[in-house]
């Protein structure tokens, strides 16, 4: 029998092959993967008519009050001159209108690690707890890694699956969470653009091995010296 706890697995699969399609550029896979994922939507409603608890109709009612809402420069006499302002005023509605308490109220703690402290961030910034731009950012990036560095000084590298090193696991957490916070200044979804990052790196790799197959060579068997100059020439053919 399907339930909320096993349902939700797959709708978060479908959303991340949502987002895949449409970092894709594939519009009729976009199209493909939107359809599951409004299937999830189905589903999930029903459920919820089961147990007398709503459904789609409910849903999607619950939806149109709250954009009303919490967009009053949008379908109401209320005019708002920025973006920050639009933000600004969405919290304030949530807090007001919706008993929200707290600075990071309701932060769903099953988000990846990216998304979560980047809306972690967010909710920061809201207050005016923020830097002033993203040079500062970048200059917090920089003493995070310092940091690091310093922490790694003397520090034998640990032999493969053995447990890290408590303080510098601590420090590498703070170099990343800085570097989320770059990303959240520029615009930039952090998960998104590791997943694109990633993908790249394999596709690189796996054109290396390519072209080292093309010389009658195993790259898993070349010297890094080779690998590096294969891994460079599949780089340069590649403009992403």
């Amino acid at each position: 029998m399907q339930t909320v706890g096993t349902i939700v697995p797959h709708t978060v699969e479908e959303a991340y092959e949502v987002a895949d399609a449409a970092q894709a550029g594939d519009d009729e896979k976009l199209a493909g993967e939107l359809g599951d994922l409004l299937f999830q939507v189905v589903f999930l409603s029903l459920l919820l008519e089961e147990r007398g608890a709503g459904d789609l109709a409910a849903v999607t009612r619950g939806l149109h009050a709250k954009l009303v809402r919490r967009h009053p420069h949008v379908f109401a006499a209320d005019s708002l001159d920025s973006p920050g302002a639009v933000k600004a005023r969405w919290e304030e509605l949530k807090a007001n209108q919706e008993g929200r308490e707290g600075i990071f109220h309701d932060l769903p703690e099953n988000l990846p690690a990216l998304v979560y402290a980047r809306k972690v961030q967010r909710r920061a910034a809201n207050t005016g707890f923020d830097y002033p731009d993203i040079a500062a950012t970048l200059v917090d990036l920089d003493e995070e890694l310092k940091e690091l560095r310093d922490e790694l000084a003397g520090v034998p590298e640990p032999d493969p699956e053995t447990e890290p090193d408590p303080a510098l696991a601590a420090e590498l957490g703070d170099v990343l969470f800085s570097c989320v916070n770059v990303a959240r200044r520029l615009n930039v979804d952090p998960e998104l653009e590791l997943r694109a990052a990633s993908r790249r790196f394999v596709d690189r790799v796996e054109e290396a091995e390519r072209l080292a197959a093309a010389e009658g060579r195993s790259f898993d068997e070349l010297p890094l010296a080779e690998q590096d100059r294969l891994f460079d020439l599949a780089k340069e053919a590649d403009p992403r």
